[in-house]
Protein backbone atom coordinates (compact mmCIF):
# COMPACT_ATOMS: atom_id res chain seq x y z
CA UNK A 1 0.00 0.00 0.00
CA UNK A 2 1.71 3.55 -1.11
CA UNK A 3 2.26 5.42 2.02
CA UNK A 4 1.58 3.12 4.46
CA UNK A 5 2.07 4.96 8.01
CA UNK A 6 1.86 0.64 9.22
CA UNK A 7 4.66 -1.24 10.09
CA UNK A 8 5.18 -5.19 10.85
CA UNK A 9 6.08 -6.53 14.24
CA UNK A 10 7.91 -9.76 15.57
CA UNK A 11 8.70 -10.37 19.57
CA UNK A 12 12.19 -11.83 19.97
CA UNK A 13 10.96 -14.70 21.45
CA UNK A 14 10.00 -15.78 17.73
CA UNK A 15 13.22 -14.18 15.88
CA UNK A 16 14.21 -17.70 14.89
CA UNK A 17 10.80 -18.62 13.50
CA UNK A 18 11.62 -19.19 10.03
CA UNK A 19 9.34 -16.41 7.80
CA UNK A 20 7.64 -19.64 5.76
CA UNK A 21 6.49 -21.06 9.22
CA UNK A 22 5.71 -17.42 10.82
CA UNK A 23 3.20 -16.66 7.98
CA UNK A 24 1.10 -19.77 8.03
CA UNK A 25 -1.85 -19.46 9.72
CA UNK A 26 -1.78 -23.03 11.23
CA UNK A 27 1.60 -22.98 12.65
CA UNK A 28 0.28 -19.79 14.59
CA UNK A 29 -2.79 -21.70 16.12
CA UNK A 30 -0.64 -23.83 17.13
CA UNK A 31 1.61 -21.87 18.81
CA UNK A 32 -0.59 -19.54 20.58
CA UNK A 33 0.47 -18.35 24.23
CA UNK A 34 -1.65 -19.72 27.36
CA UNK A 35 0.71 -20.62 29.88
CA UNK A 36 2.90 -18.50 32.95
CA UNK A 37 6.20 -20.48 31.09
CA UNK A 38 5.04 -18.89 27.40
CA UNK A 39 4.01 -15.48 28.29
CA UNK A 40 7.64 -14.75 30.34
CA UNK A 41 9.36 -15.79 27.47
CA UNK A 42 7.44 -13.13 25.25
CA UNK A 43 7.03 -10.29 28.06
CA UNK A 44 7.25 -9.98 31.84
CA UNK A 45 4.17 -10.54 33.54
CA UNK A 46 3.11 -8.40 36.66
CA UNK A 47 1.94 -9.83 39.78
CA UNK A 48 -1.86 -9.24 39.19
CA UNK A 49 -1.53 -11.19 35.42
CA UNK A 50 0.25 -13.57 37.34
CA UNK A 51 -2.04 -14.36 39.77
CA UNK A 52 -5.15 -14.25 37.11
CA UNK A 53 -3.44 -17.56 34.95
CA UNK A 54 -2.64 -19.09 37.49
CA UNK A 55 -6.45 -18.96 38.98
CA UNK A 56 -8.88 -21.83 38.19
CA UNK A 57 -12.02 -21.18 36.24
CA UNK A 58 -10.57 -18.58 34.18
CA UNK A 59 -11.61 -17.76 30.83
CA UNK A 60 -9.86 -19.56 28.48
CA UNK A 61 -6.41 -17.34 27.33
CA UNK A 62 -5.19 -17.58 24.02
CA UNK A 63 -2.66 -15.47 21.98
CA UNK A 64 -1.59 -16.03 18.77
CA UNK A 65 2.42 -15.45 18.22
CA UNK A 66 1.65 -12.41 16.21
CA UNK A 67 -0.81 -10.62 17.71
CA UNK A 68 1.38 -10.72 21.54
CA UNK A 69 3.89 -9.32 19.40
CA UNK A 70 2.06 -6.06 18.85
CA UNK A 71 2.39 -5.73 22.94
CA UNK A 72 5.21 -3.18 23.74
CA UNK A 73 6.38 -5.59 26.56
CA UNK A 74 7.63 -3.09 28.90
CA UNK A 75 4.75 -1.50 28.85
CA UNK A 76 2.31 -2.91 31.52
CA UNK A 77 -0.67 -0.35 30.48
CA UNK A 78 -0.29 -1.10 26.49
CA UNK A 79 -3.45 -1.13 24.84
CA UNK A 80 -3.30 -4.46 23.06
CA UNK A 81 -2.19 -6.26 26.14
CA UNK A 82 -5.19 -5.22 28.06
CA UNK A 83 -7.49 -6.80 26.31
CA UNK A 84 -5.89 -10.14 25.69
CA UNK A 85 -3.44 -10.64 28.95
CA UNK A 86 -6.28 -11.87 32.26
CA UNK A 87 -4.85 -10.11 35.77
CA UNK A 88 -7.08 -11.00 38.72
CA UNK A 89 -9.26 -7.95 38.11
CA UNK A 90 -11.34 -10.27 36.30
CA UNK A 91 -11.90 -12.12 39.24
CA UNK A 92 -13.97 -9.73 41.01
CA UNK A 93 -17.64 -9.73 40.55
CA UNK A 94 -19.69 -6.58 40.09
CA UNK A 95 -23.26 -5.75 40.44
CA UNK A 96 -25.73 -6.49 37.23
CA UNK A 97 -23.12 -8.89 35.52
CA UNK A 98 -24.77 -12.30 33.29
CA UNK A 99 -23.56 -15.09 32.28
CA UNK A 100 -25.73 -14.82 29.17
CA UNK A 101 -26.04 -10.74 29.28
CA UNK A 102 -27.65 -10.40 25.77
CA UNK A 103 -30.22 -13.72 26.26
CA UNK A 104 -29.50 -15.06 23.00
CA UNK A 105 -30.20 -18.61 24.43
CA UNK A 106 -33.77 -17.30 25.20
CA UNK A 107 -33.65 -16.34 21.61
CA UNK A 108 -33.05 -19.75 20.18
CA UNK A 109 -35.40 -21.48 18.29
CA UNK A 110 -32.68 -24.15 17.85
CA UNK A 111 -29.11 -24.92 18.94
CA UNK A 112 -26.35 -21.80 17.87
CA UNK A 113 -28.98 -20.05 15.55
CA UNK A 114 -30.17 -16.79 17.28
CA UNK A 115 -33.79 -15.10 15.79
CA UNK A 116 -33.73 -11.96 18.02
CA UNK A 117 -34.85 -9.57 14.69
CA UNK A 118 -37.19 -9.83 12.14
CA UNK A 119 -35.15 -10.63 9.61
CA UNK A 120 -32.02 -12.01 10.49
CA UNK A 121 -30.47 -14.51 12.30
CA UNK A 122 -27.41 -15.13 14.26
CA UNK A 123 -25.73 -18.38 13.52
CA UNK A 124 -23.28 -19.64 15.61
CA UNK A 125 -20.85 -22.17 13.49
CA UNK A 126 -17.80 -22.59 15.97
CA UNK A 127 -16.56 -22.19 19.63
CA UNK A 128 -13.27 -21.84 18.21
CA UNK A 129 -11.32 -18.60 18.27
CA UNK A 130 -7.04 -17.23 16.93
CA UNK A 131 -7.45 -15.86 20.45
CA UNK A 132 -9.41 -14.91 23.06
CA UNK A 133 -10.93 -11.02 24.35
CA UNK A 134 -10.90 -10.73 27.53
CA UNK A 135 -14.48 -9.07 27.83
CA UNK A 136 -15.83 -11.86 25.32
CA UNK A 137 -19.26 -11.67 25.17
CA UNK A 138 -19.76 -15.54 24.63
CA UNK A 139 -17.66 -16.28 27.32
CA UNK A 140 -19.76 -19.29 28.30
CA UNK A 141 -19.12 -21.10 25.39
CA UNK A 142 -16.34 -19.65 23.34
CA UNK A 143 -13.26 -22.30 23.63
CA UNK A 144 -15.39 -24.97 25.60
CA UNK A 145 -15.24 -28.01 23.22
CA UNK A 146 -17.80 -29.44 25.25
CA UNK A 147 -19.76 -27.03 23.83
CA UNK A 148 -18.81 -27.45 20.04
CA UNK A 149 -21.72 -27.52 17.57
CA UNK A 150 -22.80 -30.89 15.97
CA UNK A 151 -24.02 -32.02 12.52
CA UNK A 152 -26.90 -32.63 13.64
CA UNK A 153 -27.11 -28.98 15.17
CA UNK A 154 -25.90 -27.53 11.54
CA UNK A 155 -28.78 -29.64 9.88
CA UNK A 156 -31.58 -28.56 12.81
CA UNK A 157 -29.82 -24.32 11.83
CA UNK A 158 -30.45 -24.87 8.33
CA UNK A 159 -33.90 -26.41 8.60
CA UNK A 160 -34.87 -23.48 10.83
CA UNK A 161 -33.65 -21.12 7.75
CA UNK A 162 -35.58 -23.05 4.90
CA UNK A 163 -39.01 -22.86 6.74
CA UNK A 164 -38.97 -19.13 7.87
CA UNK A 165 -39.34 -17.20 4.77
CA UNK A 166 -38.77 -13.88 6.61
CA UNK A 167 -35.12 -14.11 7.40
CA UNK A 168 -32.97 -12.15 4.36
CA UNK A 169 -29.80 -12.30 5.99
CA UNK A 170 -27.75 -14.65 8.14
CA UNK A 171 -24.60 -13.50 10.15
CA UNK A 172 -21.71 -16.23 11.01
CA UNK A 173 -20.47 -15.85 13.91
CA UNK A 174 -19.12 -17.86 17.01
CA UNK A 175 -16.26 -18.27 17.84
CA UNK A 176 -14.90 -17.14 14.63
CA UNK A 177 -15.85 -18.66 11.81
CA UNK A 178 -12.62 -18.07 9.66
CA UNK A 179 -10.63 -20.43 12.12
CA UNK A 180 -13.08 -23.23 10.38
CA UNK A 181 -11.55 -26.09 7.94
CA UNK A 182 -12.25 -24.38 4.57
CA UNK A 183 -14.02 -27.19 3.20
CA UNK A 184 -16.74 -27.01 6.30
CA UNK A 185 -16.37 -23.39 6.17
CA UNK A 186 -17.36 -23.40 2.44
CA UNK A 187 -19.96 -25.97 3.09
CA UNK A 188 -21.66 -23.60 5.71
CA UNK A 189 -21.56 -21.06 2.78
CA UNK A 190 -22.86 -22.94 -0.64
CA UNK A 191 -25.41 -24.50 1.84
CA UNK A 192 -27.05 -21.20 3.13
CA UNK A 193 -26.85 -20.12 -0.95
CA UNK A 194 -28.99 -22.81 -1.52
CA UNK A 195 -32.33 -21.45 0.18
CA UNK A 196 -33.66 -18.56 -1.65
CA UNK A 197 -34.69 -16.02 0.46
CA UNK A 198 -31.39 -16.14 2.30
CA UNK A 199 -30.37 -12.54 0.66
CA UNK A 200 -27.10 -11.69 2.03
CA UNK A 201 -24.18 -13.78 4.61
CA UNK A 202 -22.16 -11.78 6.73
CA UNK A 203 -19.18 -12.98 8.43
CA UNK A 204 -18.01 -11.65 12.53
CA UNK A 205 -14.40 -12.26 12.47
CA UNK A 206 -11.33 -11.23 14.26
CA UNK A 207 -9.15 -13.56 12.72
CA UNK A 208 -7.94 -10.79 10.10
CA UNK A 209 -6.69 -9.11 13.40
CA UNK A 210 -5.77 -11.93 15.64
CA UNK A 211 -4.01 -13.41 12.61
CA UNK A 212 -3.89 -11.85 8.76
CA UNK A 213 -1.69 -14.76 7.53
CA UNK A 214 -5.75 -16.72 7.09
CA UNK A 215 -6.64 -14.51 4.53
CA UNK A 216 -4.75 -16.27 2.07
CA UNK A 217 -5.80 -15.93 -2.07
CA UNK A 218 -7.33 -19.33 -1.65
CA UNK A 219 -9.74 -18.11 0.93
CA UNK A 220 -10.72 -14.99 -0.74
CA UNK A 221 -10.94 -17.05 -3.99
CA UNK A 222 -13.60 -19.35 -2.21
CA UNK A 223 -15.46 -16.12 -0.87
CA UNK A 224 -15.99 -14.41 -3.74
CA UNK A 225 -18.05 -17.49 -5.00
CA UNK A 226 -20.81 -16.79 -2.35
CA UNK A 227 -21.54 -12.82 -3.20
CA UNK A 228 -23.33 -11.03 -1.73
CA UNK A 229 -20.97 -11.31 1.34
CA UNK A 230 -20.36 -8.96 3.97
CA UNK A 231 -17.72 -9.27 6.23
CA UNK A 232 -17.06 -7.42 9.64
CA UNK A 233 -13.49 -7.26 11.45
CA UNK A 234 -12.73 -6.16 14.78
CA UNK A 235 -10.23 -3.52 15.94
CA UNK A 236 -10.68 -1.20 19.46
CA UNK A 237 -6.90 0.70 18.75
CA UNK A 238 -4.76 2.08 16.30
CA UNK A 239 -1.84 0.05 17.68
CA UNK A 240 -3.82 -3.50 15.87
CA UNK A 241 -3.35 -2.22 12.34
CA UNK A 242 -0.34 -3.75 11.26
CA UNK A 243 1.55 -4.00 7.99
CA UNK A 244 -0.12 -7.88 7.85
CA UNK A 245 -3.89 -6.58 8.53
CA UNK A 246 -3.53 -3.88 6.06
CA UNK A 247 -2.68 -6.79 3.22
CA UNK A 248 -5.46 -9.02 4.64
CA UNK A 249 -8.04 -6.34 4.37
CA UNK A 250 -6.42 -5.30 0.59
CA UNK A 251 -7.12 -8.76 -0.29
CA UNK A 252 -10.50 -9.24 0.62
CA UNK A 253 -11.91 -5.47 -0.75
CA UNK A 254 -10.15 -6.89 -3.99
CA UNK A 255 -12.24 -9.78 -3.70
CA UNK A 256 -15.58 -7.54 -3.58
CA UNK A 257 -15.97 -8.14 0.11
CA UNK A 258 -17.33 -4.91 2.29
CA UNK A 259 -15.68 -4.95 4.97
CA UNK A 260 -16.72 -2.93 8.76
CA UNK A 261 -15.55 -2.89 11.97
CA UNK A 262 -17.06 -3.50 15.34
CA UNK A 263 -15.12 -1.85 18.40
CA UNK A 264 -15.90 -2.51 21.62
CA UNK A 265 -15.30 0.89 24.42
CA UNK A 266 -12.92 -0.13 26.73
CA UNK A 267 -11.63 1.24 30.07
CA UNK A 268 -7.63 2.23 29.64
CA UNK A 269 -7.56 0.77 26.20
CA UNK A 270 -9.71 2.94 23.98
CA UNK A 271 -11.60 4.98 26.18
CA UNK A 272 -10.25 8.61 24.76
CA UNK A 273 -11.39 10.69 21.91
CA UNK A 274 -8.39 10.77 20.24
CA UNK A 275 -7.61 7.36 20.33
CA UNK A 276 -11.37 6.69 18.83
CA UNK A 277 -10.76 9.71 15.74
CA UNK A 278 -7.07 7.95 14.62
CA UNK A 279 -8.78 4.52 15.14
CA UNK A 280 -11.60 5.58 12.99
CA UNK A 281 -8.88 6.74 10.45
CA UNK A 282 -7.09 4.33 9.90
CA UNK A 283 -9.43 2.27 9.07
CA UNK A 284 -11.16 4.17 6.79
CA UNK A 285 -6.92 4.33 5.19
CA UNK A 286 -7.32 0.66 4.68
CA UNK A 287 -10.75 0.63 3.10
CA UNK A 288 -12.16 -0.43 6.36
CA UNK A 289 -15.37 1.26 7.10
CA UNK A 290 -16.08 1.94 10.94
CA UNK A 291 -19.94 0.52 11.41
CA UNK A 292 -20.64 -0.24 15.78
CA UNK A 293 -18.63 0.99 18.74
CA UNK A 294 -19.85 -1.17 21.58
CA UNK A 295 -20.50 -0.50 25.08
CA UNK A 296 -18.83 -3.67 27.11
CA UNK A 297 -21.57 -6.03 28.08
CA UNK A 298 -22.66 -7.21 31.77
CA UNK A 299 -20.17 -10.28 30.94
CA UNK A 300 -18.38 -11.93 33.91
CA UNK A 301 -15.34 -11.00 34.22
CA UNK A 302 -15.93 -7.82 32.64
CA UNK A 303 -16.26 -5.37 35.25
CA UNK A 304 -12.89 -3.28 35.02
CA UNK A 305 -12.99 -2.70 31.66
CA UNK A 306 -16.45 -1.24 31.41
CA UNK A 307 -16.96 3.05 31.25
CA UNK A 308 -19.90 5.01 31.87
CA UNK A 309 -22.36 5.58 28.98
CA UNK A 310 -21.51 9.27 29.09
CA UNK A 311 -18.01 8.14 28.04
CA UNK A 312 -19.02 6.95 24.47
CA UNK A 313 -21.41 10.16 24.60
CA UNK A 314 -18.21 12.26 24.81
CA UNK A 315 -16.34 10.17 21.91
CA UNK A 316 -19.34 10.62 19.79
CA UNK A 317 -19.29 14.30 20.33
CA UNK A 318 -15.76 14.51 19.55
CA UNK A 319 -15.91 12.10 16.20
CA UNK A 320 -19.52 13.80 14.47
CA UNK A 321 -18.48 17.08 12.74
CA UNK A 322 -14.55 16.48 13.31
CA UNK A 323 -13.90 13.67 10.73
CA UNK A 324 -15.79 12.39 7.56
CA UNK A 325 -18.88 11.24 8.55
CA UNK A 326 -18.48 7.93 6.78
CA UNK A 327 -15.63 7.17 9.28
CA UNK A 328 -18.04 7.81 12.62
CA UNK A 329 -19.04 4.09 13.70
CA UNK A 330 -22.92 4.40 15.65
CA UNK A 331 -22.57 4.38 19.32
CA UNK A 332 -24.59 0.86 20.58
CA UNK A 333 -25.74 -0.60 23.48
CA UNK A 334 -26.56 -4.30 23.13
CA UNK A 335 -29.52 -4.51 26.06
CA UNK A 336 -29.28 -6.47 28.79
CA UNK A 337 -31.55 -9.42 28.37
CA UNK A 338 -32.16 -9.28 24.71
CA UNK A 339 -33.58 -6.31 24.23
CA UNK A 340 -31.28 -5.90 20.98
CA UNK A 341 -29.06 -3.52 19.87
CA UNK A 342 -29.91 0.35 21.17
CA UNK A 343 -28.00 3.36 19.07
CA UNK A 344 -27.06 6.00 21.89
CA UNK A 345 -25.69 9.31 20.14
CA UNK A 346 -25.79 13.15 21.69
CA UNK A 347 -28.79 15.11 20.95
CA UNK A 348 -28.65 17.19 18.09
CA UNK A 349 -32.45 17.75 17.81
CA UNK A 350 -33.15 20.83 20.53
CA UNK A 351 -36.78 21.25 19.99
CA UNK A 352 -39.83 21.33 17.46
CA UNK A 353 -43.19 22.70 16.68
CA UNK A 354 -45.65 22.00 14.34
CA UNK A 355 -43.41 23.84 11.33
CA UNK A 356 -40.29 24.21 12.63
CA UNK A 357 -37.57 22.29 13.88
CA UNK A 358 -34.15 23.36 15.91
CA UNK A 359 -31.03 21.78 15.84
CA UNK A 360 -27.50 22.32 16.26
CA UNK A 361 -24.50 21.16 14.76
CA UNK A 362 -21.20 20.21 16.46
CA UNK A 363 -19.55 23.68 17.02
CA UNK A 364 -22.75 24.25 18.94
CA UNK A 365 -24.30 26.46 16.16
CA UNK A 366 -28.05 26.53 16.67
CA UNK A 367 -30.34 26.88 13.45
CA UNK A 368 -33.92 26.13 12.74
CA UNK A 369 -34.83 24.06 10.01
CA UNK A 370 -38.91 25.37 8.13
CA UNK A 371 -40.99 22.23 8.04
CA UNK A 372 -43.90 22.01 4.56
CA UNK A 373 -46.68 23.26 5.77
CA UNK A 374 -48.80 21.21 3.19
CA UNK A 375 -47.57 18.11 3.50
CA UNK A 376 -50.28 14.93 3.13
CA UNK A 377 -49.01 12.10 5.47
CA UNK A 378 -52.18 10.23 3.64
CA UNK A 379 -50.22 10.73 0.18
CA UNK A 380 -47.20 9.17 0.98
CA UNK A 381 -45.25 7.09 -1.34
CA UNK A 382 -47.01 3.41 -1.69
CA UNK A 383 -45.10 0.55 -1.85
CA UNK A 384 -46.09 -2.27 -4.35
CA UNK A 385 -43.68 -4.97 -3.45
CA UNK A 386 -44.29 -7.70 -0.94
CA UNK A 387 -44.42 -6.95 2.33
CA UNK A 388 -42.11 -10.00 4.13
CA UNK A 389 -44.04 -11.87 7.49
CA UNK A 390 -42.50 -10.45 10.46
CA UNK A 391 -45.30 -11.74 13.33
CA UNK A 392 -45.11 -10.24 16.51
CA UNK A 393 -42.34 -7.55 15.64
CA UNK A 394 -43.96 -4.29 14.43
CA UNK A 395 -42.66 -2.81 17.76
CA UNK A 396 -42.77 1.52 17.53
CA UNK A 397 -42.98 0.83 14.05
CA UNK A 398 -46.45 -0.79 14.55
CA UNK A 399 -47.45 2.34 16.53
CA UNK A 400 -46.31 4.67 13.88
CA UNK A 401 -47.75 2.79 11.21
CA UNK A 402 -51.21 2.48 12.93
CA UNK A 403 -51.28 -1.19 13.70
CA UNK A 404 -51.20 -0.87 17.28
CA UNK A 405 -52.27 1.67 19.79
CA UNK A 406 -49.97 0.74 22.34
CA UNK A 407 -47.40 -1.66 23.62
CA UNK A 408 -47.91 -3.17 27.57
CA UNK A 409 -45.15 -5.33 29.18
CA UNK A 410 -45.75 -8.46 29.91
CA UNK A 411 -48.17 -8.43 33.03
CA UNK A 412 -49.17 -4.94 32.24
CA UNK A 413 -53.29 -5.87 32.62
CA UNK A 414 -53.09 -7.77 35.22
CA UNK A 415 -51.06 -5.42 37.58
CA UNK A 416 -53.84 -2.68 36.29
CA UNK A 417 -57.03 -4.93 37.41
CA UNK A 418 -57.79 -3.42 40.38
CA UNK A 419 -61.39 -5.49 39.91
CA UNK A 420 -63.38 -2.76 41.21
CA UNK A 421 -66.46 -0.91 39.92
CA UNK A 422 -66.75 -0.89 36.14
CA UNK A 423 -66.51 2.46 34.80
CA UNK A 424 -69.78 3.97 33.35
CA UNK A 425 -68.54 4.31 29.86
CA UNK A 426 -68.11 0.36 30.00
CA UNK A 427 -71.86 -0.57 30.37
CA UNK A 428 -75.18 0.80 30.06
CA UNK A 429 -75.79 2.41 33.44
CA UNK A 430 -77.00 5.56 33.65
CA UNK A 431 -75.20 8.03 36.55
CA UNK A 432 -76.32 11.29 38.03
CA UNK A 433 -74.00 13.63 38.73
CA UNK A 434 -71.77 13.51 42.05
CA UNK A 435 -73.08 16.51 44.06
CA UNK A 436 -70.38 18.60 44.17
CA UNK A 437 -70.89 21.93 45.08
CA UNK A 438 -74.67 21.29 46.30
CA UNK A 439 -73.65 20.19 49.70
CA UNK A 440 -74.95 16.54 49.34
CA UNK A 441 -72.58 13.72 49.72
CA UNK A 442 -71.84 12.16 46.06
CA UNK A 443 -74.18 9.49 44.94
CA UNK A 444 -71.97 5.86 44.95
CA UNK A 445 -74.61 3.63 43.41
CA UNK A 446 -75.97 4.25 40.00
CA UNK A 447 -79.67 4.97 39.37
CA UNK A 448 -81.62 3.84 36.78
Amino acid sequence: MPNTPFTSKRAPAFADVPDEQWNNWRWQLSNRINTVEEFEKVLPLTESERRALSAANLFRVDITPYFISLIDPNDPDDPVRKQVVPTDAELVPFTAMMEDSLAEDRHSPVPGLVHRYPDRVLMLVTTQRASSCRYCTRSRIVGDPSATFSRAEFEMQLDYLQRTPQVRDVLLSGGDPLVLAPKILEEILRRLREIPHIEIVRIGSRVPVFLPMRVTDELCDMLQKYHPLWLNIHVNHPNEISLELAAAADKLTRAGIPLGNQAVLLARVNDNVHIQRELVQQLVRIRVRPYYLYQCDLVEGAGHMRTPVGKGIEIMEGLRGHTSGYAVHQYIIDAPGGGGKIPVSPTYLLSYSDHKVVLRNYEGYITTYEEPTDYLPSEAAKYKGLKRPEPGQAGVHGLLQGEQMFIKPEGFDEIHDRSGIQHRLKDDKKWVPLGIGSGEEPETTPKR
